[in-house]
């Protein structure tokens, strides 16, 4: 266990290292084209861990790294209810509405069932991913690629598989989700399709090969953060491509090379990402090619993007939330959080819109 979380660890010192960073760009006079309001606004605690809003049924279920555990009504911001976990947290939050999954930084799964813990279960290995909830299941995908199932209910372990990984793994949340009846998880730089009753797997699809002269540089994983239009999802393999599959066949659809290690976003015609020198891209859903790329956000450090709408939404370093134009990018407001930046993904809860801030602050919007 320590040797795996020394390599982790030593992969995000690699990314991070180097030389001085480049100054962000200068940011154009805001011109509020679409107006957007503040509704609410409220506090999780510190977030320096791959934290994913997860919104279910009009509620948002957020957490700290300091292990507080909160289910919000995303209307209002009033807590429906909130726990304080005794350990710091490493991954977080999945949910199906009722129960709610976190990992502990001491590999522990945490269930919590309307706020009350219901059940734990140790873990091989450190866990970057949030839990998913579905089927009366709770998934976990460890860093070194266990992918495990328990009943959400009475917390038996049902079934465990371990994929053969590298000697270094991805400091990040990876790809855990379902389509229909399949769980589709993210293994090196291959996309699986899972069954979740018994673990087998139906497909396995490579969205890129590995590349480069040394372990570092031949680091491939797919990230958390994805778009689906039926059976189709897209997702971003670390610093190499972004790709879509089919997940009713496991037919790679198109992959093209893309420097990024942000998860995407997308609707029906388009994908979008942000890349790892701040440039914003357009993909066509269809086949893959470039409809645009934007260079005004160069060295800003943004996250993972929304599509909220006709609406492109993300964060930057400085705590900036820019609303983009989805058809060519042109912007239409850029609204301040706090300084310690944005580096969740913003959340959608019917017409509300989620931000949380490093600091932990939480913010809500809705369009005028």
């Amino acid at each position: 266990m320590r040797k795996l979380l020394v390599l982790v660890m030593a992969v995000v010192l690699v990314a991070c290292s180097g030389t001085e960073r480049p100054k962000p760009a200068a940011l154009a006079p805001n011109l509020p084209l679409l107006a957007v309001r503040s509704v609410w606004t409220g506090a999780i605690g510190a977030v320096d861990f791959p934290l994913e809003v997860r919104v279910v049924e009009g509620q948002a279920f957020l957490a700290s790294s300091a292990g507080t555990v909160a289910a919000l009504d995303a209307q209002t911001g009033v807590d429906i209810w909130r726990t304080q976990l005794e350990t710091p947290l490493s991954a977080g939050v999945g949910s199906d509405g009722r129960y709610a999954a976190v990992v502990t930084r001491a590999n522990e799964l945490v269930v919590l069932d309307a706020g009350k813990i219901a059940w734990r279960q140790r873990l091989k290995a450190l866990t970057l991913t949030a839990p998913l909830v579905a089927g009366g299941r709770v998934f976990t995908l460890s860093t070194d690629r266990t992918l495990s199932a328990f009943d959400v209910a009475g917390g038996q372990r049902l079934w465990q598989q371990q994929k053969n990984g590298e000697a270094l793994v991805l400091g990040q949340s990876g790809l855990l989700t379902a389509v229909g009846d399949t769980l589709v998880v993210g293994f090196g730089g291959k996309v699986a399709g899972v069954n979740p009753l018994t673990g087998a797997i139906r497909w396995e699809t490579a969205v890129v090969s590995a590349r480069g002269t040394n372990e570092v540089e031949r680091l491939v994983d797919v990230v958390s953060g994805y778009s689906r239009d039926g059976n189709q999802v897209c997702v971003r393999a670390f610093q190499y491509a972004v790709a879509c599959v089919d997940t009713s066949s496991g037919r790679s659809v198109w992959s093209k090379p893309a420097n990024g290690s942000a998860g995407v976003a997308g609707d029906s015609a388009m994908v979008f990402g942000t890349e790892g020198d701040g440039k914003l891209s357009a993909w066509s859903r269809k086949d893959g090619e470039k409809l645009w790329t934007l260079d005004r956000y160069r060295f800003r450090q943004l996250s993972a993007p929304l599509v909220a709408g006709r609406s492109l939404l993300f964060g930057d370093d400085s705590g900036n939330l820019h609303v983009l134009s989805k058809e060519n990018g042109a912007p239409l407001n850029r609204i301040a959080t706090d300084d310690s930046g944005i580096s969740v993904a913003p959340a959608l809860a019917g017409k509300t819109l989620l931000v949380v801030s490093r600091r932990g602050s939480i913010y809500a919007f809705r369009p005028e």
